[in-house]
């Protein structure tokens, strides 16, 4: 790469944008936590799991995989914060509407590829199948489980949502701070909340725990459904909702 090529690149490398980004999604998600917990169900919910973790946790199997789960998605996020993000996002205005329409697209688009990996390549005949069974030993998942998966598996969901980024900021342009913000808190918190459990039938709290038993099916066996995570509209399009 001669010096006019790593001139241009530096001139689209953000990374004030990228570390605002990173900063505000801590923040965004102590702060959601914080508040969700202030209110009785869910701090119940949260003892509950608590309590169903703690002998999970004392079995020679969890640990370390949790720990390597937790290194892989460590690196790889700083990867992604560092080298690949400051090229896709932008601290420049963009008007509401933008902000909201880029999220439901990140979303979406990094949910119907999500579905096929799972439910063709993780779900499949061959080595993933062994891979993602890790996360299937399972079967009545709690807080924990969101983190018992095997290190590659993780490392394949994170580069799908990544790698949305980086194509869709390609064809539509750099997103703002605030739509990695907020698609990167939904995108991690969905994918723990739903291996929770949680048992409130009222509101508001019906859709989080319709959210919950529709994972814990998938859970059941290797060969059931419900194979999206930020939403099972792809699941009712294609007949795979259990």
């Amino acid at each position: 790469m001669d010096n006019g090529w790593l001139s241009v690149l530096l001139q689209h490398y953000n990374f004030p944008a990228a570390l605002a980004a990173f900063a505000g999604i801590v923040v965004l998600t102590k702060t959601l936590k914080f508040l969700a917990f202030k209110l009785k169900p869910l701090k119940n919910m949260r003892d509950i799991n608590k309590t169903r973790d703690k002998p999970k946790w004392n079995t020679p199997k969890y640990p370390p995989i949790v720990k390597a789960n937790q290194k892989v998605g460590l690196w790889t996020n700083l990867v992604f914060f560092t080298l690949m993000l400051p090229f896709f996002v932008t601290l420049e205005p963009q008007p509401l509407w933008r902000v909201l329409l880029d999220i439901v697209i990140i979303l979406m688009f990094y949910d119907f590829f999500y579905y096929l990996t799972h439910r063709f390549w993780f779900h499949g005949k061959g080595k993933m199948r062994q891979v993602h069974a890790v996360h299937h030993q399972a079967r009545n998942p709690t807080y924990l489980d969101a983190h018992y998966v095997h290190p590659l598996e993780t490392l394949v969901g994170l580069s799908l949502y990544m790698g949305s980024i980086a194509v869709l900021s390609l064809l539509l342009g750099p997103y703002h701070v605030v739509t990695v913000m907020l698609t990167f808190v939904i995108f991690t918190q969905l994918n723990i909340i739903n291996h929770c459990f949680v048992e409130l039938d009222y509101f508001p709290f019906k859709t989080l725990t319709w959210i919950t038993r529709k994972h814990k099916v998938h859970h059941e066996n290797m060969h059931k459904g419900n194979y999206a995570t930020i939403t099972l509209l792809y699941d009712r399009m294609f007949g795979t909702l259990d």
